[in-house]
């Protein structure tokens, strides 16, 4: 395990992704990866992994992409998957284990101070794990020394708040109940940091990557099955902004939280179910 250094520029980070509500992200694997299945694949087939390549896996999260990437570069490749959170890459590792993938690994891993081998890696990959750095020129930067010539990267991100109802919709509607909640500023870390193309060009060609590229792509987020109106309540009360701010503890009417998201996706069910848009960049760059 790497050690994560408590004077990290991503200490904020450091200390939300191993905290207890932060927990459901390794445990509810599942409906997450239901949830972004279609992107996840959009993505990875986006990236063209190779047998034989070495890549990295940024955020790998509960190691779900990291189990495709292995199986895509085959038993001659290599996959590193790298989290700041133990509890995640703790899932990852069980789940690498129990598929008898020799040629993955998971590893507590702060990508933005973390040495690298140099010319290393062949392809960087993300599932939306590029938006929560600090300082991301500095971290491209660090990236970088680690690819080889011919590497490459592909990551998804979230583009902008009014084009994914999905994820701002519920937390709308209940903000009335909730504390105060400031939005990040256009060059902090958070969900949309990565909304604006001209800024992800700016950080990417900052950390020396060229032939920046993004596709839109507009996924449909199937939040629950027909007439699943609690199932997709409780999701929110576990994931995301909501989870975080009953988090705290000062909210004061909790099971009012829960009944206005309930009524929130009751008036989005249909015959296909609860079905929001959303809305992502596929990033690529050359090394």
């Amino acid at each position: 395990m790497t050690e994560l250094s408590a004077d990290s520029p991503n200490a904020r980070e450091v200390q939300y992704w191993n905290s207890a509500v932060a927990r459901a992200w390794a445990e509810l694997h599942e409906p997450i990866d239901r949830l972004f299945a279609d992107l996840t694949q959009r993505a990875i087939e986006r990236a063209a992994p190779k047998p034989g390549e070495s890549v990295i896996d940024i955020g790998c999260g509960s190691g779900t992409t990291v189990l495709d990437l292995a199986r895509r570069v085959g038993p001659t490749g290599h996959v590193l998957g790298a989290d700041i959170s133990q509890q995640s890459v703790d899932k990852a590792r069980e789940r690498i284990a129990a598929a008898g993938l020799s040629q993955a690994e998971a590893s507590v891993c702060d990508v933005s101070t973390h040495s690298f081998a140099t010319d290393s890696v062949d392809l960087a990959f993300s599932r939306f794990g590029v938006m929560f750095f600090a300082d991301p020129i500095a971290t491209f930067i660090n990236l970088r020394r680690a690819m080889k010539r011919s590497g490459r990267l592909t990551f998804a991100v979230f583009r902008t708040p009014q084009e994914n109802p999905w994820a701002t919709g519920p937390i709308a509607a209940v903000r009335h109940l909730l504390p105060p909640m400031t939005a990040p500023g256009p060059e902090e870390p958070g969900q949309f940091s990565w909304a604006d193309p001209a800024r992800v060009r700016r950080i990417l060609e900052g950390g020396g990557f060229k032939d920046v590229s993004l596709t839109s792509h507009d996924p449909a987020m199937r939040l629950a099955g027909p007439g699943g109106a609690t199932q997709a309540a409780d999701f929110a009360m576990m994931l995301g902004p909501v989870a975080r701010a009953l988090s705290s503890g000062s909210v004061a009417e909790p099971t009012a939280v829960r009944s206005g998201l309930e009524a929130f996706f009751a008036r989005h069910d249909s015959p296909q179910g609860i079905v929001l848009p959303g809305a992502i960049w596929l990033v690529g760059a050359s090394a």
